[in-house]
């Protein structure tokens, strides 16, 4: 296949999980046409401002904001303003469009990605959707009625999206994630100063972290970590909890196996060194679990649309990829749970084998060739 040169919108944000697939996609894209220009649109104020500058691409924000579902006063009185903030933003899209003259309009989901794909639809420029779910949300299952390709990482997604619009394609992962291997473990246990005859688990709770998984780890911390005699943690606590953690981690020295950072930079020996990893099971953490061929801990998030990921979850547990623990019990049974499996070195292998199974490693590449065929710059 033989790609011309294309200009490209990519549209999505607010957490990792959006913003790591959307780089994915637009390195794929420089990669087959370095000629290729690529703008990205995103949301103001939040991490896509800043990760995606960093990756050496542009990007414009809108303002807009989701929607709030705990219902404080403060939460409602944002969500009033959303019909403004979504005519304004639709409005500020268009003009974006209208400047840079895209071939194709990517969305990777994110509140950002749905003024843009509703401007462009409307101004009759090809639209591509990659819903990372195993269940659409609302605003994907609307736009996905005139989008042009509707790319997915789950079989059965033809009950939200036309049947011949559906391609599976997998979820873009970081590529040095796709790229870890066993032969890495020597390198990622030195490089993270974990000691070789113990056990090692991962807890991630995404870029933001996660307080449930934060406060599971802090009770089984404050009862002196037990089980954990043979086992290293190595903890993602996430930018907003960790002045928390550090003052918590000071006055509880007990624990020396226990080592913590904001965010972890270099996720491909974090994986390699991991025997369990214990995550939240949103779409982008569930794709690089399995690419990574790890046993999993899987808790999913209550706070999101349509209880999507426990629909995650699920689909790994059921193909005895993962176990699940819900919200609710974390921060009583996780560590428990995950201490046990990590002692379990006959269901490590079934489930590391299961998980490597459902790989799809190759998305970039199959969602690059779907943009193509929608822009026909392509022989």
């Amino acid at each position: 296949m033989e790609y011309g040169k294309i200009r490209a919108m990519i549209s999505g944000g607010g957490t990792g999980g959006h913003i790591f697939p959307a780089i994915s996609i637009a390195d794929r894209l420089k990669a087959v046409n370095p000629g290729n220009e690529i703008l990205f649109v995103g949301a103001e104020g939040r991490m896509e401002m800043e990760k995606v500058p960093a990756a050496g691409y542009t990007i414009k924000g809108l303002s807009i904001a989701g929607l709030q579902r705990k219902l404080t006063p403060g939460n409602i009185l944002r969500n009033i303003k959303l019909p403004w903030m979504l005519i304004r933003s639709v409005k500020d899209a268009a003009s974006l469009i209208d400047g840079f003259k895209p071939d194709v309009v990517i969305g990777v989901g994110g509140y950002a990605s749905a003024p843009l794909l509703y401007a462009a639809q409307r101004k009759g420029v090809p639209t591509l959707i990659q819903e990372q779910n195993g269940f659409a949300g609302l605003t994907n299952k609307i736009l996905g009625k005139r989008a042009g390709k509707i790319c997915v990482a789950y079989e059965g997604m033809e009950r939200f999206f036309p049947e011949d619009r559906i391609v599976l394609t997998g979820n873009p992962i970081r590529q040095e994630v796709a790229s870890v291997n066993s032969s890495m473990r020597d390198e990622a246990i030195g490089f993270y100063g974990l000691n070789p005859e113990r056990r090692h688990i991962l807890i991630i709770g995404g870029s933001l972290g996660s307080k449930t998984l934060n406060d599971a780890m802090c009770r089984w911390i404050e009862k002196g970590c037990p089980g954990g005699e043979n086992a290293d943690v190595l903890w993602q606590c996430g930018k907003y909890y960790k002045k928390g953690i550090d003052s918590f981690m000071a006055s509880h020295k007990n624990c020396v196996n226990v080592k913590y950072s904001d965010f972890i930079k270099r996720m491909d020996l974090a994986y390699a060194a991991a025997d369990v990893t214990v995550s939240r099971s949103g779409a982008s953490s569930i794709s690089e679990i399995c690419a990574a061929r790890k046993a999993a801990v899987l808790v999913p998030s209550p706070n999101v649309a349509e209880d999507h990921q426990t629909h995650n979850a699920m689909a790994l547990v059921r193909k005895g990829a993962a176990m699940m623990v819900r919200d609710c019990d974390a921060a009583e049974t996780l560590m428990d749970t995950a201490l046990a499996l990590a002692k379990d070195s006959v269901k490590l292998a079934v489930m590391e084998k299961n998980a490597g199974a459902m790989a799809m490693t190759e998305a970039s590449t199959l969602i690059v060739n779907e943009v193509y065929k929608l822009t026909g710059n392509v022989q």
